[in-house]
């Protein structure tokens, strides 16, 4: 499904403690894969409780750099998604482009 010039990273973060996503995995993570030709986010999942939420993360997500934190995305996700998980979401992009930069200098 995927080809030879993607990545697989994960980033983490923390959500409120009444969060369900909380309850059922005790943190929220979104995995990213990564065309590492363009930095680009090709697909990814997240630690979701409700399909919906994945596929809107989804539409925010795919398609921008894993390269760079871009702050008009985290602007998009302060106005578009309104869950209790926008903070996690934001902290789990930045990690997941840290994490990135260490892969691609060390594999790439």
């Amino acid at each position: 499904m995927y080809n030879d010039n993607t990545t697989y990273v994960v980033g983490n973060s923390k959500t409120n403690t009444d969060n369900a996503i909380t309850n059922r995995f005790n943190s929220f993570f979104i995995g990213f894969v990564v065309d590492v030709d363009t930095d680009t986010i090709v697909d990814l999942s997240c630690s979701s409780t409700i399909r919906t939420t994945d596929e809107f993360v989804k539409t925010l997500l795919i398609g921008k750099s894993l390269k760079v934190f871009d702050p008009n995305l985290e602007k998009e996700v302060k106005r578009r998604y309104h869950g209790s998980s926008q903070r996690a979401i934001i902290v789990a992009y930045k990690d997941a482009i840290k994490k990135y930069n260490e892969i691609k200098i060390k594999y790439f």
